[in-house]
C-alpha cells in the first residue's frame, strides 16, 4: 500500500488546512462557551446597548485573526482591493469557514449608497438564546456584527457594522441582518 502509515506533519499551525465538510467544534461545545461569554458580559454591564457592545468587541478580535488566516490560506496572502471583492469575501468565504455555509444574502441598501446588509434567517448565535422579556430586542448578533467589522477594518475598509432582528411574515422567530455602512469616500472610490 502506498503511504500507508504516514501522516504529514505541520510544522506550523497555519500550514495546516482549512477543514473541509467536517465541523472542527462541536455545536453543542460552542454554544456552551457563547452563552458563558454572554453571561459573563452580561455581569459586567448595566444596559443592554452596553451588552451588545462588548460583544462586538470580543467578535472584533475574532475577526482581524479570521481575516489574517484565511489571507494566508486562501489567498496567498493577497487581500482584497474592491469593495465589491471583500463584500462578496465574507459573504461566502468567512461566513463558510465560521458558520459551514454561505450567508442567505448579501443586499444593497435601497435608500443609501454605503449601506450593504447580509442577511440570514437563522443565525447560529441567536440560535439557542433565549431573550428575557426585560432584555428586550438584545441580539447576540452583536457578535458577528463585530467579526465582519474586524475582517472589513483590517482589509483597509472601515465601516460601522450593526445587527438587527427583521420581522418575517409567517415565521415566529425574526430574520437577522448584518447592517454595514461605509464611510462615503469608499463607496465613491469603488464606482471609479
Amino acid at each position: 500500500m502506498i503511504g500507508a502509515g504516514k501522516m504529514k506533519q505541520y510544522t506550523n499551525v497555519l500550514d495546516k488546512p482549512l477543514s473541509k465538510g467536517r465541523q472542527e467544534v462541536s455545536l453543542s461545545g460552542f454554544a456552551y462557551l457563547f452563552s458563558e461569554l454572554v453571561q459573563y458580559n452580561q455581569t459586567q454591564v448595566d444596559n443592554i446597548g452596553e451588552l451588545e457592545r462588548r460583544l462586538e468587541d470580543a467578535g472584533y478580535a475574532v475577526g482581524v485573526r479570521v481575516l489574517e488566516l484565511l489571507c494566508h490560506r486562501e489567498k496567498g496572502n493577497r487581500r482584497e482591493t474592491r469593495l465589491l471583492g471583500i463584500l462578496s469575501f465574507v459573504h461566502s468565504t468567512v461566513w463558510k469557514v465560521l458558520f459551514g455555509k454561505v450567508a442567505d444574502s448579501l443586499e444593497k441598501g435601497t435608500e443609501h449608497e454605503d449601506e450593504y446588509m447580509i442577511s440570514e434567517k437563522e443565525l447560529l448565535v441567536n440560535r439557542f438564546i433565549s431573550v428575557p422579556k426585560d432584555m428586550g430586542s438584545f441580539n447576540c448578533g452583536a457578535f458577528v456584527a463585530g467579526i465582519v467589522r474586524g475582517v472589513l477594518d483590517n482589509a483597509g475598509f472601515p465601516a460601522v457594522v450593526t445587527a438587527h432582528f427583521v420581522p418575517v411574515d409567517g415565521q415566529q422567530r425574526p430574520r437577522t441582518t448584518i447592517l454595514i455602512k461605509f464611510a462615503e469616500e469608499l463607496c465613491l472610490d469603488s464606482r471609479v
